[in-house]
């Protein structure tokens, strides 16, 4: 079918905090600190007068697996970290004045398998470790006294996904009290509707009430601009049944508003207050702003009628040394460096992440594919010990599947529905993939099937029939649709061959295609109706070659954006390293390569290797090939010049070298110590790289980019540098809140300030004020040392430092020192 055009507004729960919880009503605040926390499963845990005074205290968000010890009897799918068992508990007193109102507990994610208890009581169970969920703590308040929460976290299947997840408490926890009349959990719903020159903002707002008598209401709906102008208001009344709720709908008309745009992501404020007998009793702040969508079978996607390509990348959720508890500052620097590269959207693979991503993304300019679910009903194999050892296992998610899959659906889409980022749903990633575990006689190949061999075995009788994967998808749409139908419903497809002989593609909006852009022509033509994207796909210039080329195919996500851990290799290998951008937040060269592709900016880049079969391994094969083949590197010679080429002129004299410039120009020069290295080279279309190979002298190696004018638009350098002489901080933001997290990245030089690339020096980090130190990254995915203390070896002579800054004002120094080099130091102020 053809999709008419359609319309989203974001919505962020915003009340009078600094920070916000994603709870759309009552006043919520953040209960982070001083929680008591035990790696060991306690038959007592939730007993109140628990002795847990040798419990180590922790502030949350809190990630348990992350500071254990790497060893490769450990899952390569969870990075070689373990899970276990571990309880948290955590003392807060309740005042009296609050008698009499509502309280409720609020967890952005546990991961997994939680138990929540209040003074000894069993508030509920939420085994998905990536879903936020709220408890009722009403009727086990003691007010004017110390309160326990326990929290029971059993991540003991610690390879229960294909990626590391982290274990604990790894987002916050807020405390939320409201009236007994208030906005329902996630009950703001709004979203704008095109008519004319001017657009409506629908809104809903669901109340409940929670007295025994009929209560008559009033809602007011006012909309602010970004001056804090109003722009629209309304007023609606309402009357709800004592203990039930009601919703009312409405709609604000704005004339001319200033869209969200990916350059200019102008945001709005809807202030939602509900008045009993004309007395407020409860008021919600929502970000929130308008623009438009369309999707064409023919011609693609379009934001806000401008026909574009989506330039987007898979992210999972761990930060490198930090694992699953990111501070939402490194994910606003993660995502500008995405967007300096070109990339314009983001896909959740494979499930939906902290309310900071979305909250950035709105704020930042960037699309998202909203996902959930690697599994459904069946599990996927996965190595429990090790990678490529003894028998592959079925731990995972399916077992609590059937009884929570929608739930947890249905909540991800109220939680989020709001977010202007979010422009899909994807409701599953690789669900179909062949025989592992739905299974189909096409399989077998031969005849239309498109395949010209028996695929991973053939049809396997026994295995789980594939037609089952229809009816399934079409339940979880329903889902998707009951609460927002405003976007268009999607999935990633492994098997996309197996699938379109059953119901599964056809039962979603739009289609996305895991690694098989073969498919494309062929299923557009097969398939007119179908929308066609890329929602996994590797880094080579021919995979987007077929989306640029096709005005159908609307755009593609690389896996992956940023490195992750998990879905490791053999040991040592911490994760997966075909990212744009490493662990530590650093662009990679393939990151610039993308760039050359993705930027409107005009841009160029040097690297360098030895020419392959030449002068030794340039061991700078795509890292897919390597993953495939470990030994494919030592085996065949470089086919095309690599987009793995790292900025480094420190080589033999002598020794052949390939130089590559990876550039969005026309064509480019080589400079060698300001003389004219071979012939000036136009734009490589079959590769989209340009490449001399020229003996090394040591120096300064310089491309100039032009265009077809022989104008230059930009160039760079690279410069044999000299030992590693001093360490030199990268430029950081020095002002960082109460709290907050600041980011300082070193790199180490030389005598004449010339970064030292190869320098693996050990270097310890010290930090003197009110501030202690989150972690050290250097981003080398073989390095599979101690994590848990201040000292580490660079990796191409740097590394990244995170330090968390406590409440008190003032100066905060970190000082960096190794053997052998000048030290350096970094002045922050606490504000």
């Amino acid at each position: 079918m053809k999709l008419k055009l359609l319309s989203v507004f974001f919505v962020s729960i915003c009340l009078a905090y600094s920070s916000v919880a994603q709870v759309s009503f009552g006043n919520p605040e953040k209960i982070n600190d001083s929680w008591k926390f035990l790696l060991k499963d306690v038959e007592s845990g939730a007993d109140p007068d628990l002795d847990d005074s040798k419990w180590s205290t922790i502030e949350l968000p809190h990630d348990w697996s992350i500071k254990q010890q790497l060893s490769p009897d450990n899952a390569s799918a969870s990075g070689y970290l373990p899970g276990g068992v571990g309880w948290y508990r955590k003392y807060v007193e309740i005042p009296k004045y609050n008698d009499g109102k509502k309280v409720y507990l609020y967890f952005e994610g546990v991961y997994n398998r939680s138990e929540v208890y209040l003074n000894g009581v069993l508030l509920g169970k939420r085994p998905n470790g990536y879903v936020s969920f709220m408890y009722d703590a009403t009727p086990y308040i003691k007010y004017g006294e110390k309160n326990v929460i326990a929290v029971k976290v059993d991540h003991s299947q610690s390879a229960d996904s294909r990626w590391y997840t982290g274990s604990g408490i790894y987002r916050n926890v807020w405390i939320v009290y409201a009236n007994s009349i208030h906005v329902e959990q996630w009950g703001v719903y709004a979203y704008p509707e095109k008519v004319g020159d001017e657009y409506d903002l629908n809104v809903e707002v669901s109340v409940e009430n929670g007295k025994n008598t009929l209560s008559k209401l009033t809602v007011r709906n006012k909309l602010f601009d970004r001056e804090d102008k109003l722009v629209a208001e309304s007023l609606e009344k309402i009357t709800i049944e004592g203990e039930s709720s009601g919703t009312i709908n409405t709609r604000l008309r704005v004339q001319n508003p200033l869209l969200w745009s990916l350059s200019h992501p102008t945001l709005y404020t809807l202030k939602t207050l509900v008045y009993n007998e004309g007395e407020l009793v409860d008021e919600v702040k929502t970000n929130t702003g308008f623009r438009t969508f369309s999707f064409d079978p023919n011609k693609g996607f379009a934001l806000n009628n401008e026909w574009m390509k989506v330039k987007g990348v898979c992210l999972h959720h761990d930060g490198g040394v930090l694992g699953a508890a990111v501070p939402r500052e490194v994910w606003k620097r993660r995502l500008l460096i995405l967007k300096e590269i070109g990339v314009n959207a983001i896909r959740t693979s494979h499930n939906p992440q902290a309310p900071d991503l979305y909250e950035l993304c709105d704020e930042l300019g960037l699309l998202v594919l909203n996902e959930i679910f690697d599994e459904w009903e069946f599990p996927k194999r996965k190595w429990l010990k090790g990678w490529n050892v003894g028998i592959p296992g079925f731990q995972g998610s399916f077992d609590y599947f059937d009884e929570w899959g929608e739930i947890d659906l249905a909540d991800v889409v109220r939680r989020d529905r709001n977010h202007i980022s979010v422009f899909a749903w994807s409701i599953g990633n690789e669900v179909d993939y062949p025989n592992d575990p739905y299974s189909h006689p096409v399989l077998d190949g031969g005849g239309e099937s498109g395949f010209t061999q028996p695929v991973f075995g053939g049809y396997k009788k026994d295995a789980p029939n594939a037609s089952r994967l229809g009816d399934i998808a079409k339940r979880l749409v329903k889902v998707v649709k009951q609460y927002d139908q405003s976007r268009p419903t999607t999935a990633g497809l492994a098997g996309v061959a197996m699938s379109n002989k059953t119901d599964y593609p056809f039962a979603l909006d739009i289609t996305g295609y895991n690694y098989t852009e073969s498919l494309y022509e062929r299923d557009h033509v097969k398939y007119p109706e179908r929308v066609i994207f890329g929602s996994e796909n590797r880094h080579d210039l021919k995979s987007w070659n077929i989306v640029e080329d096709n005005e159908f195919v609307f755009g593609q996500f690389l896996w992956t954006g940023i490195d992750y851990l998990g879905e490791s290799g053999r040991w040592p290998s911490r994760g997966f390293y075909s990212g744009l951008v490493d662990f530590g937040g650093f662009i990679k060269p393939r990151g610039y390569f993308r760039r050359s592709l993705w930027s409107e900016e005009p841009m160029a880049y040097l690297g360098t290797y030895p020419v392959p079969g030449e002068s030794g391994t340039s061991n700078m094969e795509d890292v897919w090939s390597q993953l495939e083949d470990e030994n494919q590197a030592t085996k065949k010679k470089e086919k095309a010049p690599s987009m793995d080429a790292w900025p480094i002129w420190n080589y033999r004299s002598g020794q052949l070298i390939r130089v590559v410039c990876y550039t969005n120009a026309a064509k480019a020069k080589l400079l060698l110590n300001n003389e004219t290295v071979g012939e000036t080279k136009n734009y490589d279309k079959k590769n989209g790289i340009i490449f001399w190979d020229i003996p090394y002298t040591p120096g300064k190696l310089e491309v100039i980019a032009m265009d077809a004018q022989n104008l230059e638009t930009s160039r760079s350098y690279i410069q044999t540098s000299g030992r590693p002489y001093k360490i030199k901080i990268l430029p950081y933001e020095k002002e960082i809140k109460q709290g907050g997290v600041a980011q300082v990245a070193i790199q180490i030089v030389d005598d004449q300030n010339v970064p030292v690339m190869l320098s693996e020096d050990e270097i310890k980090c010290q930090i003197y004020g009110d501030a202690h130190l989150l972690g050290i990254e250097a981003s080398n995915n073989k390095d599979m040392t101690d994590y848990t203390d201040n000292v580490h070896r660079a990796f191409h002579g740097r590394l990244i430092a995170y330090i968390k800054a406590g409440m008190e004002q003032g100066e905060v120094m970190v000082r960096f020192s190794a053997n052998w080099l000048n030290s350096a130091e970094a002045k922050l102020q606490v504000k």
